[in-house]
């Protein structure tokens, strides 16, 4: 912990670039929200405090955000990053405050951390984390006296060409002594500059030129601290985001065949000795147990397989698979699927909020909705629980053992009991007694031709 530490997030802009309706911070990388990955680094150097500055229209970030412990500070106007810190005057309680960009996804704990010990291992007034990208492009260059001091930052758009020469770069995080001159800086910045803005950059010449003692601190890896303004550059950051997933993985004991065709989040857990293969999508909190085979072109969301499973070609969201089942080809599992252990779910087969019961099979064609299915049940291809009667759900009961045939339709709120046999074709509208043999079909009638019946005579 940092000790008296006040953290402010700016994540009030825009992001015009993006040329999105949503906020930029609420883009995903690594399948969670920007913000998000800024505030779990933040978190983790646990500062007193966590001031979130936003701007209007901010109903849809509170919500990505509830039950963070966060405080919101509304920026009414965007008037620049300077004027955003500026919002936090009466709030910020702690002696250090650290200032952090809200669009950083591939930020560190460790980064910040190492930031906020240099700058009071340092005693300095005002600290600024710089970067040396191999394309400065538009960031703001850090300027040095000839004894290496901090004096200035110029944002490109404003800089000279011999100043954009320079190869040191602001990346925008600072931390700063909570005390009257911040503030006094902060309520007298000017608008000077191309963009008619209070830029929070001004503060290290203000602080340079008052004789406050400045320090740069230059970050090793410039991707930890790359912002997020273009579409492009959220594919890049998520690129960079799913191949330090892959290389985790793999040292943890994971196999992944083709890493560029593999698409795992941040936060999806793989245990050692599964295999993942070519075209798969492992998405959210995602949970897979040891020895599974994952994939040919598998999407799986929020769930969690257990070991020994192997899913191919198939669908599976908020589900849960247990130990040693088998999934697809081309099956779907939707939310709130639990099936297994040692159940065959095959090919074109749809599971939706039921249970499906230790070695049970349904292997083609089939829809399980609002469903008990027991042990040992056979469901023949076809099957279909008919659950919805246009007004409500119903659930159907399936008993262990059962036999259900081929191109049935049970009729929800339907039982079926223990060893019970269903024929092939059968409309069950009626609970099933246990071990009985239920036919719910039209008698067969065959009808001879009229010319045949006219050649007999």
């Amino acid at each position: 912990m940092i000790d008296d530490l006040s953290a402010i997030i700016l994540a009030a802009g825009k992001g015009t670039r993006m040329r999105s309706a949503q906020a930029k911070v609420l883009h995903r990388v690594g399948g969670r929200p920007i913000i998000d990955h800024v505030l779990r680094a933040v978190s983790k150097i646990t500062p007193s405090q966590i001031l979130i500055i936003v701007g209007e229209n901010n109903d849809e970030l509170k919500l990505a955000l509830q039950g963070e412990n966060v405080e919101f500070i509304l920026q009414e106007e965007q008037l620049g990053t300077g004027h955003a810190v500026l919002q936090a005057r009466s709030r910020a309680r702690g002696r250090t405050i650290l200032i952090v960009p809200g669009d950083l996804p591939l930020l560190t704990p460790h980064l910040l951390a190492d930031l906020c010990e240099r700058h009071n291992a340092d005693g300095a007034d005002i600290t600024v984390l710089s970067m040396h990208p191999e394309d400065p492009g538009a960031y703001g260059r850090l300027l040095r006296d000839k004894g290496g001091r901090p004096i200035r930052i110029v944002e490109a758009r404003d800089a000279t060409s011999d100043e954009l020469e320079i190869p040191e770069v602001n990346t925008g995080i600072y931390c700063v002594k909570n005390d009257s001159f911040l503030w006094k800086s902060l309520a007298s910045l000017k608008t000077k500059n191309s963009q008619g803005e209070y830029y929070l950059t001004a503060l290290v010449e203000r602080y340079s030129t008052k004789g406050r003692r400045v320090l740069a601190v230059p970050v090793q890896d410039s991707h930890e601290v790359m912002g997020i303004n273009s579409r492009a550059q959220l594919v890049l950051a998520d690129r960079l985001m799913r191949q330090q997933k892959v290389e985790e993985l793999l040292t943890s004991g994971v196999t992944i065949l083709d890493p560029e065709r593999t698409y795992i989040d941040s936060e999806v857990v793989v245990a050692s000795d599964t295999e993942i293969l070519p075209g798969t999508y492992l998405r959210g909190r995602t949970v897979i147990g040891s020895r599974c085979v994952i994939g040919p072109d598998c999407f799986i969301a929020n769930s969690t397989i257990e070991e020994g499973c192997y899913i191919r070609y198939s669908v599976v969201e908020a589900s849960l698979i247990r130990a040693k089942s088998r999934i697809g080809p081309y099956a779907h599992l939707r939310p709130g699927a639990d099936v297994g252990p040692e159940v065959r779910i095959g090919n074109f087969v749809e599971v939706k909020e039921s249970r499906v019961k230790r070695g049970a099979k349904a292997g083609h064609l089939t829809y399980l909705g609002d469903s008990e299915v027991g042990e040992e049940v056979n469901i023949g291809a076809g099957t279909i629980t008919c659950n919805y009667d246009g007004v409500e759900k119903h659930r159907t009961t399936i008993e262990d053992r059962a036999f259900i045939g081929s191109n049935t339709s049970l009729v929800a709120p339907v039982t079926i009991g223990k060893g019970a046999v269903i024929g092939a074709g059968s409309t069950i509208t009626e609970d099933v007694p246990p071990g009985t043999l239920a036919l719910g079909r039209a008698r067969q009638v065959n009808k001879e031709h009229e010319e045949d019946k006219g050649e007999e005579r």
